[in-house]
């Protein structure tokens, strides 16, 4: 199964690292890396104006990380939000932190646009589950909004 992966964190050895756990895991899988959110938005808007560009590569899934300097996870879901064309795309989000602040965690389970919140490290084991989970609505292009998946 073919899956966009793109990845969102300031820690370069996090990218690294997760985007080695992501290409092992199938060689089919596709993944862009961002060291900030400013810069993933930035790339997501040229989707969002240029129509013929619009699928070239648009994530399956999103791994976002929560706490980065000059857009965090929360800012970058609300720049997200603005991406009228992008958001009615069946895009996954799940917020990758190590954090252990309750209401972050709280925030990011009553988020509509995040499905899910992943403690850091990245395992096999969750990609695994995210990639299992996805197959359905990258083979039928849908989703349930209301599911949430829940990663400790």
């Amino acid at each position: 199964m073919k899956l966009n992966f793109m990845l969102i964190d300031d820690n370069k050895f996090d990218l690294f690292i997760n985007r080695k756990i992501i290409e092992n895991a199938s060689c089919d899988n596709r993944v862009r890396t961002f060291k900030n959110g400013q810069s993933a938005i930035k790339f997501l808007e040229i989707f969002e104006k240029k129509s013929k560009y619009h699928d070239t590569f648009l994530p399956n899934v999103i791994l976002l990380d929560l706490n980065m300097p000059e857009m965090n996870g929360f800012q970058f879901l609300k720049e997200f939000k603005k991406l009228e064309r992008i958001v009615e795309k069946p895009i996954k989000i799940y917020m990758l932190s190590s954090t252990t602040n309750f209401n972050d965690i709280i925030k990011i389970k009553n988020e509509k646009l995040c499905v899910g919140f992943i403690s850091k490290p990245l395992t096999v084991e969750v990609l695994n589950k995210i990639m299992s989970e996805s197959k359905p609505y990258v083979n039928q292009n849908y989703y349930e909004t209301n599911e949430v998946a829940n990663f400790y």
